[in-house]
């Protein structure tokens, strides 16, 4: 089994049958910011961006590299991925993959970092508008945490692995805003069962969970796609509507719940305490009937 958490941003692409990058490793189009902060640079700046083939789609993927500053989004990054989105729409690929491992935004860019990312989240949703599915997927290490982890769920469908995790803000960050009290970032345990592709699954935020392998990551974008072009997925006013009320009942029934294995519990499964624990195939028979959406 390949993994997908061990391999990096280019080791993934190994799941598409072919790729050819748009800004190649030698045209070096780095950061003009991290310099001057005597940070290093990339020479892709932590993000990959081509066309590809996957099985018999011709596709856009944009592909972050977590080795890179957490792969976290500044002015450069952002633009090869909104630049990538912008191009699809002229292009009209069957589909745009975004393999996400990012932190957020870059510190060091902080102002070009949010601005870039609020372009990407627009150009997602002019993607999807124009007809084209957008599909995120979630398996690195750093997971998909600030404005990304918004642009992730701006997409038709997202893919996670148990490994995966999906927030707003990390658990470092919660931390360090309210106190090891309200979260304590050093319960490994604890970040997974509160971000971790598991209890995001139960959540309804992610429409698929995997195995930790590229095959796996292969197979489920493939599904996610043909869900989304036969227009079971679309970008509506009620499926808006229908979001939102999701989220209400969420806040109405576990709103007071501090320990996700409690929601876990609400949600009718028996033993919550087990989920942990479950290969993919026995946490999806035995927990996803009780999934929110489901």
């Amino acid at each position: 089994m390949s993994s997908y958490l061990e391999a990096n941003a280019r080791e993934r692409l190994a799941l598409f049958d072919s790729f050819e990058e748009f800004i190649g490793p030698a045209q070096r189009v780095v950061s003009p910011h991290l310099a001057q902060l005597n940070a290093p640079v990339s020479f892709d700046d932590g993000v990959v961006v081509g066309h590809a083939t996957l099985g018999s789609l011709t596709v856009f993927a944009a592909a972050q590299e977590g080795g890179f500053m957490g792969g976290a989004v500044g002015e450069v990054h952002g633009a090869k991925l909104v630049g990538l989105l912008r191009r699809a729409l002229l292009d009209r690929p069957s589909a745009v993959l975004l393999l996400l491992e990012t932190g957020g935004v870059r510190l060091h860019e902080a102002n070009a970092g949010l601005i870039a990312v609020s372009e990407v989240m627009r150009a997602v949703l002019d993607v999807r508008a124009a007809g084209i599915p957008v599909v995120v997927l979630i398996g690195g290490s750093n997971g998909a945490f600030g404005g990304m982890g918004i642009v992730a769920r701006c997409a038709n469908a997202l893919v996670i692995s148990e490994e995966g995790r999906l927030a707003m803000s990390g658990p470092e960050v919660i931390e360090t805003a309210n106190g090891v009290e309200e979260f304590d970032s050093r319960d490994r345990a604890l970040v997974w069962r509160t971000t971790g592709g598991k209890h995001r699954y139960l959540l309804g935020d992610v429409q698929r969970i995997v195995e930790d392998s590229i095959p796996a990551f292969r197979h489920a974008a493939l599904e996610a796609i043909a869900e989304a072009r036969s227009g079971t997925v679309e970008l509506t006013l009620a499926s808006l509507e229908a979001e939102q009320a999701m989220l209400e009942q969420r806040i109405e029934r576990f709103g007071g719940l501090r320990e996700p294995a409690d929601i876990w519990s609400a949600l009718g499964i028996a033993a919550p305490q087990d989920v942990p624990m479950l290969d993919i195939d026995s946490f999806i028979a035995a927990a996803g009937p009780y999934r929110l959406g489901a």
